[in-house]
């Protein structure tokens, strides 16, 4: 009983490590934390009362997400290496300049959300919240299926 559990219990913390070899995985979970902070400041653009504080801490941390995810896409993770499905078009890697432009306005783009958020300027946030969500639509058109 004691040798089952322990493997089991190998198993199970030996899961996540697998899974952050994956890089399909790896770019998704953090493209899924990006999603989930965009949309909490999304609300907070939308919403009558408006947390400064809160909304500057989610923009300096959608700044750090928007560094991370792009290790996460070596050539051929598109066509089936992984185990995960993926919505990531061959563009990518077939239209490189462009990836690497697009990453490079996202990146731009979110520092800038991140400076204006620091100066608390409600007005100024909302129309650069606005850039953000511009940036990342045109990547998805470009380079993700839907």
């Amino acid at each position: 009983m004691k040798k089952i559990l322990m493997l089991s219990l190998c198993a199970v913390l030996a899961g996540p490590t697998f899974a952050a070899d994956d890089p399909v995985v790896a770019r998704q979970t953090i493209f899924k934390q990006f999603k989930k902070d965009a949309a909490a400041m999304g609300k907070m653009v939308k919403a009558d009362t408006f947390n400064k504080d809160e909304f500057s801490k989610l923009a300096s941390h959608l700044d750090e997400l928007a560094q991370q995810p792009w290790q996460h896409f070596p050539a051929g993770s598109a066509s089936g290496q992984s185990k995960q499905k993926t919505d990531a078009k061959a563009e990518i890697w077939s239209k490189s300049a462009d990836w690497t432009k697009a990453i490079d306005n996202l990146k731009a783009e979110t520092a800038k959300l991140k400076q204006v958020a620091a100066n608390g300027d409600v007005a100024s946030i909302k129309i650069q919240f606005g850039a953000v969500q511009k940036t990342c639509k045109s990547c998805h058109d470009s380079f993700r299926k839907d």
